[in-house]
């Protein structure tokens, strides 16, 4: 019988959240958790972590770890919406197609919820991680890595708040550290030390960017099931601004294509690159993808390093979206 890793992924969360949000924690707080992660997401993280480890299993292999590491790097990355979404950053009252945890709990608890997701996730990850030997010891290490500066999530927000922004790193820290962590320590916990795997995971968060970067564009939040225009409203460094809008779309099939050959055309990688298949038309819709007259971006914004002004906010029309911002027509709504 196949699988269903997305089904087993959600029992997993729901069992991570239930211990600790039961008496005597606070009832707000934990309902604020909860919105933050149940309820929504496509969970691809956690997908590439047990993906890879399916691919890459050996005789050695360990499943608890995989699934510890599965469930962590799914409650980090929801911790990093939530935080993403407060006034401070991105000021976004939509998120999953639902107002943000901030707009229903209030900021505090909003704040709270996310840094709580923090400590559970490397909480449930080192409970198991921790009778696994060196290997279990690896995996904690690159999930905590994905997180912590210099290379990790924290890193990828901090550059927001930089003048000169170089693309590929700040991109590397915001969305791939997560991807590259979920590879890697599906491969660790498979018993595969093949450096492939951490290639691969850097090229699925990359593609899953400029797929963001493209949708963020092109889709008004009704399609996107959160805020649109954030990009433009806080002069972020984007593919979209680097490479216009039909260079990012080049781009992101250019990196899928090296994504799939890096899953393997054998065996094992056949549910891998079926995987990455289905993202690949899930992150890019034909309808998102029209076919336009924008001419390429000029020397200047195909420079790696790009002056970052502070972030401002930027007039918005009634629906949210930036002055001119169109979405492109029969879009549906994409859940990250």
């Amino acid at each position: 019988m196949k699988r269903d890793l997305k089904a087993e992924i959600e029992r997993d969360l729901e069992l991570a959240l239930a211990g600790p949000l039961q008496a005597p924690c606070p009832p707000r707080l934990a309902d604020a958790t909860r919105h933050a992660v149940l309820g929504g997401g496509s969970r691809v993280r956690p997908l590439v972590c047990l993906g890879v480890f399916q691919a890459a299993a050996t005789h050695t292999g360990d499943g608890d770890l995989a699934r510890a590491a599965a469930t962590a790097l799914e409650l980090l990355h929801c911790a990093s919406l939530v935080h993403d979404d407060l006034p401070c950053f991105d000021d976004a009252d939509l998120r999953r197609g639902k107002p943000t945890c901030h707009v229903v709990h209030g900021e505090p608890l909003a704040v709270l919820a996310g840094d709580g997701l923090i400590v559970l996730a490397l909480q449930s990850l080192a409970r198991v991680a921790f009778q696994c030997g060196p290997d279990g010891a690896r995996v904690f290490d690159v999930v905590s890595g994905a997180v912590a500066p210099p290379h990790g999530i924290v890193a990828g927000q901090a550059w927001e708040s930089e003048v000169d922004v170089d693309l590929a790193a700040y991109h590397r820290a915001k969305t791939g550290a997560l991807f590259v962590a979920a590879a890697e320590a599906g491969a660790i916990a498979a018993g595969s030390d093949d450096p492939r795997w951490a290639k691969f995971g850097a090229r699925l968060g990359e593609a899953y960017q400029v797929a963001d970067d493209l949708k963020d564009r092109l889709l008004d939040a009704a399609a996107l099931g959160k805020d649109a225009g954030q990009d433009a409203r806080h002069d972020r460094p984007n593919a979209v601004a680097d490479f216009g809008i039909e260079g990012a779309q080049i781009r992101l099939k250019t990196i899928l294509a090296d994504a799939i050959a890096l899953a393997g055309r054998d065996e094992p990688g056949k549910p891998l690159v079926a995987l990455v298949q289905a993202l690949a038309a899930k992150v890019m819709p034909r309808e998102m993808l029209p076919i336009t007259s924008e001419t390429a971006p000029s020397a200047e914004g195909h420079a790696h390093a790009r002056r970052h002004s502070s972030p401002a906010k930027a007039c918005r029309e009634p629906d949210g979206r930036e002055p001119g911002h169109t979405a492109a027509p029969g879009a549906k709504a994409v859940s990250l």
